[in-house]
């Protein structure tokens, strides 16, 4: 006998609870603990190795998540779902764990590190695609706003894995995927009927419109790309003669707050675009809330001005992400192949995470990030500027908003 379909607020409830389980499955892993086991195998060559790891592994992921959301794409046009797939990333996660648990030498670390981004990325695109297919489009934005609260989820969780310093690295890793597991499940079993959609036509269907908005995405990135990895020394280039353990103590309190703060303004914000039935406005304000906030922290050579810029910029990049992601769904052309196309769009995650430090390599010095945030505030802005054509034209099934 069929399962009943859920109520949207459940699929919503299922949704981001998944989302966030994936959050807390890499970014803790990627952010905390990856770091410290290279320093252990690695030592003084653990910069080189970390580098090779984050770099492989952002290619790898990358590739990843096209590959998966295609192959979901072909499930779902088969008539057996994008779950299975969700299903078998789980697994894969655990295994990938294991390894990394065993690796002894970076070598074999880094091999195990590109197939933990290989299952991670089996879950988290047909997850995606799932937000297409099965939750209205007046009910993206509040889905979309919803997804912010992964990185405070997982801030909590690495908050928690060093806080219990007595914990083994394998107790580590097994806490974590089995929080992962926890989170992801409950989308397995609620489902909802999917959305009606219109079938493609090649005259209304170009994907230039998908690929600016994924330029515009990645432009508001290309910031946190640079200052997520740089932010101690930036304030250290404006903060005088405090302390570096204050500052570091002080910088990761900041981060903390940056994770917290938009998860409430973000789902207000998409809700509130979602009643209004456009969410133009509310994107192109964003990216300029954010070119302001890069603006404060280039312009203003004070900790507490650069604190309150920074967090600014976080914000605001948040609430355009989540909102974004509800925008892109209605520029997809081809609802046949949902997953391979956000997987398209979700190179613009990616590659920040590539060209930011090599745009602060170029353009910042150790003690003056002036030039570099005026760039990361012009590119930001740029962002923004490229969303409002889409406003103008007529998006596949319904159009851009």
């Amino acid at each position: 006998m069929p399962r009943p379909f859920a109520p949207t607020h459940r699929l919503l409830a299922a949704f981001s609870l998944a989302h966030a389980g994936a959050v807390i499955g890499y970014l803790p892993f990627l952010s905390l603990l990856l770091p410290l086991k290279i320093d252990r195998l690695a030592g003084e060559a653990r910069i080189g190795w970390l580098t090779v790891a984050i770099v492989l592994g952002a290619a790898t992921a990358s590739g990843a998540n096209i590959l998966f959301g295609w192959l979901s794409d072909r499930s779902f046009a088969r008539g057996g779902g994008r779950r299975r797939w969700i299903a078998g990333g789980l697994v894969a996660v655990a295994i990938s764990y294991g390894a990394i648990a065993l690796a002894d030498r970076p070598v074999t670390l880094i091999g195990a590190v590109l197939a933990f981004q290989i299952a991670v990325n089996a879950v988290l695109a047909p997850m995606m695609a799932i937000m297409a297919d099965e939750i209205p489009d007046d009910q993206r934005g509040l889905a979309g706003g919803l997804l912010a609260i992964g990185p405070p989820a997982a801030g909590a969780v690495s908050a928690l894995l060093v806080t219990d310093a007595g914990r083994s690295e394998a107790a580590r890793l097994a806490l974590i995927a089995g929080l992962t597991i926890a989170a992801v499940l409950p989308l397995l079993v609620v489902r909802r009927p999917l959305v009606a959609v219109a079938p493609p036509s090649p005259a209304t269907a170009p994907s230039h419109r998908l690929w600016v908005a994924s330029l515009a995405r990645l432009l508001v990135q290309l910031a946190g790309g640079a200052l997520s990895l740089y932010l101690l020394y930036y304030f250290q280039s404006i903060a005088g003669s405090v302390p570096p353990a204050t500052l570091a103590a002080r910088v990761g309190t900041l981060l903390t707050i940056s994770y917290i703060l938009p998860l409430p303004i973000a789902v207000v914000a998409g809700r509130l675009s979602d009643q209004a039935a456009r969410r133009t406005p509310f994107l192109v304000g964003a990216a300029v809330v954010a070119t302001l906030g890069l603006l404060a922290m280039a312009t203003v050579a004070h900790p507490v001005a650069g604190a309150i810029g920074f967090v600014t910029y976080s914000v605001a990049a948040a609430v355009f992400l989540a909102l974004h992601q509800a925008f892109a769904v209605r520029l997809l052309p081809d609802p046949r192949h949902r997953g391979r196309d956000l997987g398209l769009i979700n190179l613009s995650n990616t590659v920040p995470s590539l060209l930011g430090p090599l745009l602060t390599w170029a353009l910042a010095t150790p003690g003056d990030f002036t030039l570099l945030l005026l760039v990361l505030a012009a590119l930001t802005l740029a962002g923004g500027v490229l969303i409002l054509p889409l406003r103008r034209m007529r998006a596949p099934h319904g159009g851009a908003r």
